[in-house]
């Protein structure tokens, strides 16, 4: 006869957590949402050596924020302005709280379409966007779009995908590869502005 699971223990939630910075080994929960993947510990990893440890002073816009490790990551490294954008208004709450418990001073949360808040973002405002949108929603061309728009001469873009994108998919949009990886069914590329 199986043993049965303690309530306890069924209802912890899945997380991941900040891996440098300030706010190191900081937890973060996972809701149990349907598309919500957020971008696992390793992948961080290699993004933020491929970016610095040290990203003061760097104005970061986490698009497609859910969980917000991305953006929360580059603050707890230095950034000095992070805005996280999400559209789904309990992950938006869980973001305000997450926030609201580290002081996280210069992070602020934005409920909304990713793609219109970036677009409504000043020229040359941004020096590092993070899209990492749902694989299955066929956002990427026009995330790419998006986030050129705001991005400052020397920013960079970080994409989160399902398959590689390079060539003339990026070439569109006056981007280039910097660095790829890939991890499981996840490709990750550095992005910049074609010389």
């Amino acid at each position: 006869m199986p043993r049965p699971t303690s309530p306890a223990r069924r209802s912890l939630p899945h997380q991941v957590r900040i891996i440098g910075g300030i706010w190191k080994r900081t937890k973060l929960d996972v809701a149990d949402r349907p598309g919500l993947r957020p971008t696992p510990d390793r992948v961080r990893e290699t993004l933020f050596n491929w970016l610095g440890h040290d990203l003061a002073g760097w104005r970061v816009v986490d698009a497609f924020a859910g969980t917000g490790a991305l953006g929360l990551e580059a603050a707890s490294r230095g950034a000095t302005d992070v805005l996280l954008v999400e559209s789904e208004g309990a992950l938006v709450d869980q973001l305000r709280a997450v926030i609201q418990k580290l002081d996280a001073g210069g992070v602020r949360v934005q409920r909304g379409n990713a793609l219109s808040v970036l677009a409504g973002l000043p020229p040359a405002s941004v020096d590092l966007v993070f899209l990492d949108p749902p694989f299955d929603a066929d956002l990427f061309d026009k995330a790419l779009a998006a986030a050129c728009r705001p991005l400052a001469p020397e920013g960079v873009i970080y994409l989160e995908a399902p398959a590689a994108w390079q060539g003339d998919a990026l070439a569109r949009h006056g981007l280039e590869v910097v660095r790829h990886m890939k991890a499981g069914m996840v490709h990750g590329h550095l992005l910049r502005r074609i010389a």
